[in-house]
């Protein structure tokens, strides 16, 4: 049964965020470097995007390269980084052929300067792109996001430029990198691993949370098709009762 005529298109999430999991664990399995799993993981990467567009998906958000992933073996972080620099520029007929924008969210001064100029300009490139726009989380840390985002909103009271009274999770937003996206609705993570690893912790406040066994490289359609269904056999109530949403 193909489970995609199971999917109600109606009731799609609108932001959907992953957590890529199991590259080293794949790798290990087949007998090989860390950094094989991390290029076969692309390949997930590349048709995750392309079905997601397809779907009617807004919004998507993948958890690439987290702040803690600097404190990596060095060759495994070289080879990191020159896999998103070969996949970026691999990859922008692939974006620009299914209208997708790329947009980029962390502490991206730390990436090396050849992966920030590629980035940059594959941004600028597919910026008027509307079909779907995916983010890609590098360098990023949620913890540090929201204590970068008090140090500016607090240095805005300091000179009354934001009134404290006016604090609200509105100003939060907008001081947040994702400050241009919605609330995530959906956030899956592969692997078997149950944590969040320090991704969107304010985003997914009201997310609907997946876990599958599959390791990222075997992450197929299929499998981000029964995540969807999941989600939408949910009632999400948003604090209401189930007779207060009917």
């Amino acid at each position: 049964m193909n489970l995609l005529d199971s999917i109600d298109q109606t009731n799609l999430p609108k932001h959907l965020a992953i957590i890529m999991d199991g590259n080293g664990r794949w790798a290990k399995q087949q007998g090989f470097l860390r950094a094989f799993g991390h290029e076969n993981g692309t390949k997930s990467v590349k048709k995750t995007i392309t079905t997601c567009a397809k779907l009617g998906i807004e919004y998507l958000t993948l958890y690439a390269f987290s702040t803690e992933n600097w404190n990596r073996p060095k060759l495994e972080v070289e080879a990191l980084m020159k896999i998103l620099i070969n996949s970026l520029k691999k990859e922008l007929v692939t974006l620009q052929e299914n209208n997708i924008k790329l947009n980029a969210i962390g502490n991206l001064d730390k990436l090396p300067k050849s992966a920030q100029k590629e980035l940059l300009d594959v941004i600028d490139k597919t910026k008027n792109n509307t079909r779907l726009t995916l983010t890609l989380a590098l360098s990023y840390g949620s913890r540090e996001e929201l204590v970068n985002a008090v140090r500016i909103i607090s240095d805005k009271v300091k000179n009354n430029i934001i009134s404290i009274d006016a604090i609200d999770d509105s100003i939060i937003n907008e001081h947040l990198y994702t400050q241009n996206l919605p609330d995530v609705d959906l956030l899956i993570r592969t692997s078997g691993e149950h944590r969040i690893s320090n991704f969107l912790l304010w985003q997914i406040a009201y997310a609907e949370l997946y876990f599958t066994n599959v390791l990222w490289p075997d992450f197929k359609d299929q499998d981000l098709y029964e995540a969807i269904i999941s989600y939408q056999k949910r009632e999400r109530r948003f604090g209401k009762t189930s007779e207060q949403i009917k």
